[in-house]
């Protein structure tokens, strides 16, 4: 297979126009918000399911098109979004956010009510893009966000946010570190749409608590999974891979999420730990995690560095080339460089549909398909246009 220049900007903006052709507009409804369920060619196999995570990543894939590429469809799909977000997920009268609903001709029924802080998470990264696409009533609905994060899922106690409460926000006692890395990447948004100080230093406090002292108790990487105290839970899911949010074992794509997001704050308030940091933690994915004969990283390694979960996902490919880029960008070695060829290599041959446009899902350990289900509620391929926005940027 020919491969175009992966360091070339003009080949990541042709790649990220292919994937936006894929979801634009065909995952517009025009009675509200998007459709979130797609085969490989396009089709909508659920046009009714509406997922918090979905409904959130369509607007910073939006706002982040509009800022990249002008067209005016694009912010309009941006407020489209927002309107749902404040029109069919909020509750007015509890200010949390419906993590699953069905949507029949403008009418909603509330499949799950469940409050998620990593659903909140992206209310708020959704609010932060549109707000620096130029919708500016979504200042308020950030801070708005901010307030309901702090009164229900923070922890000072803790310096972390917990993790899942119910519909009236009692407090379930599992603890996870997904949701607080993304808090740490809305937080690194909110930064940036707004100047305020206080996201940028929760972003840090964010990122030291997990990725130093969280990780310190569990072999120096990040565990998933933990109790009410914040002590490791080594058995969470142990044996149960249907869980998307919630996978047993260490996940090398959040390690090398984690590195993109240490040197993300970097830039903005450098402190002497966060590359070493984020270096320990890349080096220590693509190590363990490289699969040496099929290409591309499996999904989840062990306590003994044992291989539990050999299934390949798009995003841990995505979220590792966009870490490596900007590693090499910001250290000058090759080696990251090179990291990043054989990422984009490996994708370019077994994840891009380059007929249809976006990522497939999840391979198997071969890179064979599992099905034709290419993007259902969660995926809407955030992961793969924020990493070329990112590489975009380090370039």
């Amino acid at each position: 297979m020919n491969l175009p220049d992966f360091r070339n900007p003009d080949t990541l903006l042709a790649h990220v126009r292919h994937t936006m052709a894929f979801y634009h507009p065909r995952a517009i409804d025009p009675s509200g918000g998007f459709y979130h369920f797609f085969r490989d060619d396009g089709s909508v196999y659920d046009a009714h399911t509406r997922h918090l995570v979905s409904s959130t990543r369509f607007v910073f894939n939006y706002a982040m098109a509009f800022r990249q590429f002008g067209d005016p469809a694009y912010l309009d799909a941006v407020r489209h979004g927002t309107a749902f977000l404040r029109d069919a997920h909020r509750d007015p009268v509890t200010g949390g956010y419906a993590w699953q609903l069905q949507w029949r001709d403008g009418v909603k029924t509330v499949d799950d009510a469940t409050n998620h802080c990593y659903g909140l998470a992206f209310v708020l990264l959704a609010y932060s893009h549109a707000l620096m696409a130029g919708v500016s009533e979504a200042r308020g609905w950030l801070a708005e966000t901010w307030d309901l994060m702090e009164a229900r899922f923070w922890e000072p106690q803790h310096g972390l946010y917990a993790d899942e409460a119910t519909p009236d926000w009692q407090l379930k006692p599992y603890r996870g570190q997904n949701a607080n890395m993304h808090a740490c990447e809305a937080m690194l948004a909110a930064f940036e749409a707004t100047g305020e100080t206080r996201y940028l230093d929760r972003a840090e406090l964010l990122a030291h608590n997990i990725t130093e002292r969280q990780a310190a108790l569990a072999h120096g990487l990040m565990w998933e999974h933990y109790d009410a105290s914040w002590q490791v839970d080594w058995d969470y899911n142990r044996n149960d891979k249907t869980n998307i949010f919630r996978p047993w074992g260490y996940q090398p794509g959040h390690l090398t999420e984690w590195a993109k997001l240490l040197l993300i704050l970097e830039r903005h308030r450098p402190q002497p730990w966060l590359l070493p940091r984020a270096e320990a933690l890349f080096d220590a994915a693509m190590s363990r995690a490289w699969d040496d004969e099929h290409g591309g990283l499996f999904y989840g390694f062990g306590p003994q560095n044992e291989i539990c979960d050999s299934d390949k996902y798009f995003w841990v490919q995505a979220e590792s080339l966009a870490a490596a880029a900007l590693l090499a960008a910001r250290t000058g070695n090759d080696h990251y460089w090179n990291d990043y060829q054989r990422l984009w290599a490996y994708s370019w041959e077994h994840f891009v549909d380059h007929e249809y446009g976006g990522w497939y899902r999840i391979l198997r350990f071969d890179n064979s398909k599992y099905s034709d289900e290419k993007s259902p509620a969660g995926k809407v391929d955030y992961h793969t246009m924020g990493a070329c926005y990112e590489v975009l940027g380090a370039l």
